[in-house]
């Protein structure tokens, strides 16, 4: 299929332009889709983002294999994953034995870290673009795994006080607050990863229950009442309702630029 939309004649256009680059908002976008469909839809909505997260996999691959270096194809894809997988489990693949989870865990990450001999920093491989409090959360069990100590808050800089016209004073003293507020933010995040708590799942569940209450509202004020039945529909939280059943629904998604299936 994806070989049709690439080809020269009778294919399509917008496929054949496209580049690595330019599908880097569609691939972020429908990871994050197949994400919320597993975290609050239902398995007709999985079944559809993991379609479209693979069509992006068979896409970028077919486009890499048309490029002038011609620098892999979608086989080499599936080769390397496979021997990385096989690698990476010696109590499946090889004679390694494991006796527990423990276990496992011990020797996948052996095995990851003969891989990756060549980093330099405990710290390397944090993708730079991962939102920041799945990052913060990441650096954190980074640290925690070398057994080194969490680095004390930095200490602030002295306060500005700009005047009136003092412009490069009003935005060294707006980057000095909100550099404070990041730092009061890292130190919850810390606390929600001593807890447990995996902070981008709690806030994106939390931004769900208030999209809810802000639909449910919007339609209070329009006199609407009761849901459509439509996926993303929210519905009014009563009192005995949790957070996830508040938070109940999908919003409608934007369709992505033709022919990109949605």
């Amino acid at each position: 299929m994806v070989d049709a939309l690439l080809a020269d004649e009778g294919g399509c256009a917008w496929n054949r332009a496209q580049t690595a680059e330019s599908l880097v908002a569609y691939l972020v976008e429908e990871t994050y889709e197949l994400v919320e469909a597993i975290e609050d839809g239902t398995p007709d909505d999985v079944r559809e983002e993991l379609g479209d997260v693979l069509y992006q996999v068979v896409l970028h691959s077919a486009l890499a294999a048309r490029a002038s270096s011609g620098s892999f194809d979608l086989g080499d894809v599936v080769r390397d994953v496979s021997a990385k997988t096989v690698r990476r489990h010696p109590h499946v693949f090889g004679a390694d034995q494991a006796a527990d989870l423990d276990d496992i865990v011990r020797l996948y990450s052996a095995a990851k870290a003969r891989e990756k001999a060549g980093r330099t920093s405990a710290y390397d491989g944090l993708p730079p673009g991962q939102p920041a409090l799945a990052r913060a959360q990441k650096l954190d069990a980074k640290r925690a795994a070398t057994g080194a100590a969490r680095p004390s808050p930095a200490v602030p800089s002295a306060p500005v006080s700009p005047s009136t016209d003092d412009d490069e004073g009003a935005v060294r003293s707006a980057s000095t607050t909100e550099l404070a507020w990041g730092r009061a933010l890292l130190a919850q995040v810390d606390e929600a990863g001593d807890r447990g708590i995996d902070a981008e799942r709690a806030l994106r569940a939390a931004v769900r229950e208030r999209e809810a209450m802000l639909r449910r509202d919007e339609r209070d004020e329009r006199g609407e009442h009761g849901g459509s039945g439509e996926r993303g529909a929210a519905t009014a939280p009563s009192e005995g309702d949790t957070t996830d059943e508040v938070a109940a629904g999908r919003s409608d998604r934007d369709e992505q630029v033709p022919p990109q299936p949605e």
